[in-house]
């Protein structure tokens, strides 16, 4: 019986965030108290929407043994300790040493701690000095910044193909399969990568639209014909100070046919960067969007505030647009989940039903981009208190646990504002829906993401307005006090060569 090796490591983190991530964090997704493995990973896991579960029920149909080792993952923040890469690495080479036929990883590629800049790769090396010929397959994000580390360590690497992230199982399937065909002697994998200097804005990257959309269709074309193993096109994770920032192009092919590949990876490449202008978002003042949404009558209409994500590192207690939604007189609104715990426990102790007052967010200061928190004063009704869970049923995880930790509902005339205990980006009807707040039938939805609340809220909107309110995840590049990015680097360097 062969016997399978997988883990989970993964963080998406904003260097400029203020927000720590603690390492009890890391368990988040499976149950809470840090890292997990062995069973408690794997029920967790098993028959969601993850490369993980993708990589459970491969090494199911080839009936071989498999061994979770370790399983983090937390909201994205800033930079972790140290501690979550040396606990990952020794767990994942101890359950290697024990016999090992291939090692199968659900990673990130956005991941920062407070010593490694690049702690994705630091984990492969690491593994890969204890076993040298092993066999590795690794699943990452979208938003992915690759370092050389991570090429010379893997055998086999594909990245998510959407934005919204709803084909990360596939993604596992793409790794684990060419895996297994190496294994078999069917394939012999060889990785291209070329990594452009490029910070694009996170509002422009998504392969459902242009002018990401049709240069990832040629990726899958290429894939889905044989062309290539696997191909895949990062994004970039722009929102960390580091130097192997950037787009990047990853081709796994034949060894025997790697000239294909490297025709694909110009060609690729080569449009992304003739395309490099228009991956970019201009920002608009917070009243004018506003003011926008409010002409639109026919709802629900979303207001997407994209400067404050808890998928991105962002605080989500910046009441800004919140301020302005009420400032301008928006009627059936349901807003949040904000965080504040302070908030919450004040709301519980009030009780349903009650009359309350409270400073609603501006905890977080943001030292970084000069932006001090302001908490918006709000009366209202304690409507409903929650646990804060509830199960994903939209295509981004689908299956997993959501924990918002203890939540309350305020109404502030009508306008529904879900405060919780943990951070969280909306992506799924459920943040709303299991606090009795029905969001089809309102008139606007007011959360903070950028690109994922479209995995859940897309099918029930009937438009959105993209909303440029405060927060560490602005598009406003120029507010960063970069130190440690690669230079040259477009558009901080606008003759920044593409290395092509």
């Amino acid at each position: 019986m062969k016997k399978f090796v997988c883990a989970v490591f993964s963080h998406e983190t904003n260097t400029f965030s203020p927000v720590p991530t603690l390492y009890e964090e890391f368990g988040r997704y499976t149950g809470g108290g840090g890292p997990t493995s062995g069973e408690r990973a794997i029920t967790s896991y098993k028959g969601t929407n993850t490369p993980v579960a993708a990589y459970m029920d491969l090494a199911e149909a080839e009936g071989a043994e498999l061994d979770f080792a370790f399983s983090a993952k937390a909201v994205p923040g800033g930079p972790a300790t140290d501690d979550i890469l040396n606990d990952a690495s020794a767990a994942i080479c101890e359950s290697i040493a024990k016999g090992c036929d291939a090692l199968f990883l659900d990673l990130h590629g956005g991941m920062v701690t407070q010593g490694y800049d690049d702690p994705e790769g630091e984990l492969l090396r690491r593994i890969r000095k204890e076993a040298p010929d092993l066999p590795i397959a690794v699943a990452f994000d979208f938003h992915s910044n690759i370092s050389a580390a991570t090429i010379d360590n893997a055998s086999v690497i594909t990245g998510y193909r959407t934005y919204p992230h709803v084909d990360t199982y596939d993604t596992g399937e793409r790794a684990g399969k060419t895996l297994l065909r190496m294994l078999k002697g069917e394939v012999d994998p060889v990785i291209l990568w070329h990594a452009l200097p490029l910070l694009t804005h996170l509002n422009k990257q998504t392969p459902s639209r242009q002018p990401m959309k049709d240069i990832m269709d040629r990726a899958i074309e290429a894939e889905a014909s044989g062309e290539v193993l696997n191909a895949s096109v990062f994004g970039g994770w722009p929102l960390a100070d580091i130097p192997h920032v950037g787009v990047h192009g990853i081709l796994v092919c034949d060894r025997k046919n790697t000239e294909a590949g490297e025709t694909l990876m110009a060609e690729l490449m080569g449009e992304v960067w003739n395309r490099r202008d228009d991956f970019f978002f201009q920002v608009e003042p917070v009243p004018d969007s506003i003011a926008r949404a409010k002409t639109l009558t026919d709802g629900p209409i979303v207001l997407a505030d994209h400067g404050d994500v808890a998928g991105s590192g962002g605080s989500t207690d910046v009441t800004e647009v919140l301020a302005e939604v009420m400032r301008q007189g928006l009627t059936n609104v349901c807003a949040g989940p904000f965080w504040d715990p302070d908030s919450v426990k004040k709301m519980v102790a009030a009780g349903e039903g009650a009359e309350i007052t409270i400073e609603l967010g501006g905890k977080t200061d943001f030292p970084n981009i000069g932006v001090k928190g302001e908490p918006l004063t709000l009366t209202g009704v304690v409507q409903k208190i929650t646990g804060g869970e509830f199960i994903v049923t939209c295509p981004k995880n689908t299956g997993m646990h959501i924990a918002l930790g203890q939540t309350a509902v305020l109404s502030v005339g009508d306008i529904e504002i879900v405060v919780c205990t943990n951070r969280h980006e909306p992506f799924d009807l459920g943040v709303f829906t299991h606090a009795g707040i029905d969001p089809t039938s309102k008139n606007y939805i007011l959360i903070k993401s950028r690109q994922h609340y479209r995995a859940g809220f897309e099918p029930i909107m009937k438009d959105v307005v993209m909303v440029s309110g405060a927060g560490i995840c602005t598009s406003d590049y120029s507010l960063f006090p970069w130190k440690d990015v690669r230079r040259p680097i477009y558009p901080l360097d606008p003759d920044c060569p593409s290395g092509l």
